[in-house]
């Protein structure tokens, strides 16, 4: 039982679902999962198991930014041997080539946060996703009928939700970056150390460039096609 989940052994799955929002994660079980059981109500960061399409499936709120995801995250990877992690977030458009309701699978992950310059004593490490679920979710992306379209590319991970220094990211945007959120390079880099899988995958939620963006209820309970892609790329 860990400090921050909590859950019994057994009570999760060998691949969870990540988002960042725990209501998210409720109407995610209770969308897409049968027989789903809460199995962690710790600080309101909601957990759930239940199976999709016969597999097993859990999903975990890991609420926002890399500190918070790394609390969770390390202890579904040394607590309950979960081998596979799929974050399904929202994030921020940085460029028109990326519109809103657009879903991100990120192939790599750039950052401005200090966590990983404190474990690699200052060097610069390149957080990736695990390629057969990057494959996995490119695949699901072509064979399934979407309302969205889809990107394959990079994420920034920022440490500031609200920036004071907004043309920092312009480098980033120049050398390829579609969207801004706050988990994924710290996600990569945890699995990479844990020897397991992950990916995220992000719907863009807001829009940096056309400053459109969605309502707090429609981030927690209308991203269905991101999940339909996490699920199938998961269990394949």
């Amino acid at each position: 039982m860990s400090t921050h989940i909590a859950a019994a052994p057994g009570e999760i799955a060998p691949i969870v679902l990540f988002p960042g929002d725990p209501l998210r994660a409720k109407w995610i079980a209770e969308t897409f999962l049968e027989d789903a059981v809460c199995y962690s109500e710790v600080r309101g960061m909601l957990g759930f198991t239940g199976t999709w399409n016969g597999h097993r499936v859990s999903v975990q709120g890991s609420g926002m930014g890399q500190p918070s995801m790394a609390i969770y995250a390390t202890e579904l990877f040394s607590d309950y041997d979960v081998q596979t992690i799929v974050r399904v977030g929202s994030c921020g458009a940085l460029t028109e080539k990326v519109g809103m309701r657009d879903i991100i699978i990120a192939n790599g992950a750039c950052t401005d946060s200090g966590i990983n310059r404190v474990r690699f004593h200052g060097l610069d490490y390149a957080p990736v996703a695990d390629f057969s679920l990057l494959r996995a979710a490119v695949e699901a992306s072509e064979t399934v009928e979407l309302d969205s379209a889809v990107h394959v590319g990079l994420l920034f991970s920022s440490d500031q939700f609200y920036s004071t220094r907004p043309e920092l990211t312009e480098p980033f945007v120049q050398h390829g970056a579609l969207a801004v959120e706050m988990e994924a390079a710290g996600l990569y880099t945890l699995a990479a150390f844990h020897g397991r899988r992950a990916l995220a995958i992000c719907t863009v939620s807001d829009h940096l460039v056309t400053h459109e963006e969605t309502t707090a209820q429609e981030r927690e309970q209308t991203f269905r096609d991101m999940v339909e892609i996490a699920l199938r790329a998961a269990t394949a």
